[in-house]
């Protein structure tokens, strides 16, 4: 006997199919349905936890009322199974016992159905923690049907633009959006049970700032001005800590950049940002390890993690390396020998590499580093030491000028996190801003204007500083083991349907 499942119901089924259901609610004209509320009294899970010990064949006199999503009906109604947001249970009705009124709204079913069941709870002879049903409420008429049975929602492009069905379907998306959450629940609890303030900074911006980045931009009609999304926190985060909210300071919130789409990237996404005063970026690196084993030890109980069938171990500590020693080490190019942009780009193009005209020296040094380096870091390591030419908000260290108090923690090969020793002499930072904004950049990517409200913040007077931020959509993929940054969003970014 074959076990290939059929073809996927051709479209005019599919229609037929919600006709049919249609009528079916039409039907129903005389008993309640879409009800505002069922008394629960037990999740699925509680009653198989209460219940464990029941053995094979045993009843009880115990009364429960569930509720949850018909996943399956068979013999007529006699078995139904429901899932809530715990786990599914089984539904029996005796169909020679039940009442007519309870055998007709039992022909009246659908999968995909919410029903509410009042009943006591047995073992059945073959093991299972089944609910016999004495009451069954219809509490909401499901329309559309649930994905079919042998496919499923197997449609990537269909499992993003319904999430909800995708959710009910496939209890993987259930697991990998509940760790996503507590994930940053635990995050949350560690910071504030080290002292750290959670705060909210604007998403609306009247320039841009903080990263570079290109923005989404909106228009506010009563002030007939452009306003920007923001594409990072960290200006005004830096002025909290200017004006002594708090020592400790961070948010978790959007970010929002009208780039590019692929599986570590979204327009929209989710950071960590903190900041510590009277630290420096070494400071950063041990609250970056204790976050990430924390969330590690939280959702697989250790701080090994297997992504993609690797073995990622996150107990602290983690190597700390140059970002030009890693370059020396995978290409051979010692750039620190070569300050200059003219050498640097000399020394690339002898391993390969075809540098851009108008890099400066570090735009060449992380061009390398990108190109030849970043793929390799599968372990996480903290790439230190960053040229300060592309560190603009870092610290430079004072006997090395061209390079900053800065790190990249990488992981599988991605950015994980990003943090230094923040710059708080404001006439550096406007310097470094007018650096920045004289470099070559994309044809459709202008400089960003210069914040003088950030600026003028910095000249009230900013204790010397730590910062870091975290990408959480990645560690979510990461700690998920999910190959798309789609997983980990409940509802990403999709091209609407013409």
């Amino acid at each position: 006997m074959s076990t290939t499942p059929p073809p996927a119901a051709p479209i005019e089924d599919e229609l037929a199919r919600r006709q049919a259901r249609l009528e079916k609610t039409t039907a129903l004209y005389g008993y309640p349905f879409f009800i505002t509320k069922f008394d629960k009294t037990h999740s699925a899970a509680a009653v198989k936890r209460q219940f464990e010990a029941l053995a094979n064949g045993e009843k009880t006199e115990t009364t429960v009322a569930v509720a949850g999503r018909i996943l399956s009906c068979r013999n007529n109604g006699m078995f139904i199974d429901i899932l809530d947001d715990s786990d599914k249970i089984q539904i029996f009705h005796n169909i020679k016992e039940v009442s007519p009124e309870t055998l007709e709204k039992l022909s009246l079913l659908d999968l995909g159905d919410i029903i509410g069941v009042k009943g006591t709870v047995r073992r059945t002879p073959r093991g299972e923690i089944t609910v016999d049903g004495a009451e069954l409420l219809l509490l909401s008429k499901a329309l559309t049907p649930p994905p079919e049975k042998f496919h499923g929602l197997k449609d990537t492009d269909a499992r993003f633009r319904h999430r909800e069905q995708d959710l009910v379907a496939t209890a993987k998306t259930r697991e990998t959006l509940r760790a996503r959450y507590k994930m940053i629940t635990a995050i949350r609890r560690l910071l504030d049970d080290k002292g750290f303030t959670e705060v909210e900074t604007p998403m609306l911006n009247a320039i841009t700032g903080g990263a570079n980045a290109r923005p989404f931009i909106t228009h506010h009609n009563a002030l007939d001005i452009p306003l920007f999304m923001r594409i990072a926190p960290e200006l005004h985060l830096k002025r909290l800590i200017v004006g002594g909210l708090s020592e400790k300071i961070f948010e978790i919130n959007r970010c929002f950049r009208n780039e590019g789409l692929d599986t570590r990237h979204n327009p929209e996404f989710t950071t960590l940002e903190l900041y510590q005063a009277y630290v420096d970026f070494t400071s950063m690196i041990e609250i970056t390890e204790t976050i990430v084993a924390h969330v590690a030890t939280l959702l697989h109980g250790t701080t090994k993690v297997t992504y993609g069938g690797k073995e990622l171990d996150f107990t602290p500590p983690w190597p700390r390396k140059t970002m030009l020693d890693l370059i020396k080490e995978h290409t051979g190019v010692d750039f620190s020998i070569t300050p200059e942009a003219p050498a640097a780009r000399e020394a690339a193009a002898k391993v390969g590499l075809k540098v851009e005209e108008g890099l400066s020296w570090g735009q060449i040094v992380e061009y390398a580093f990108g190109e030849r380096v970043e793929a390799k870091l599968i372990q996480p390591t903290h790439v230190i030491d960053l040229p300060k030419e592309i560190s603009p908000l870092a610290k430079a260290w004072p006997d090395r000028p061209n390079v900053a108090q800065r790190f990249e923690t990488y992981v599988n090969g991605w950015e994980l996190a990003n943090a230094f020793s923040e710059l708080n002499d404001p006439i550096e930072q406007k310097a470094r801003f007018l650096e920045q904004a004289e470099q070559k950049r994309g044809p459709d990517d202008p400089p960003q204007p210069i914040d003088e409200n950030f600026i003028e913040a910095l000249a009230f007077g900013m204790p010397p500083t730590g910062g870091m931020g975290m990408g959480l959509d990645r560690l979510a993929m990461l700690m998920t083991d999910s190959a798309s940054i789609r997983e980990v969003i409940a509802f990403p970014t999709m091209r609407p349907i013409e």
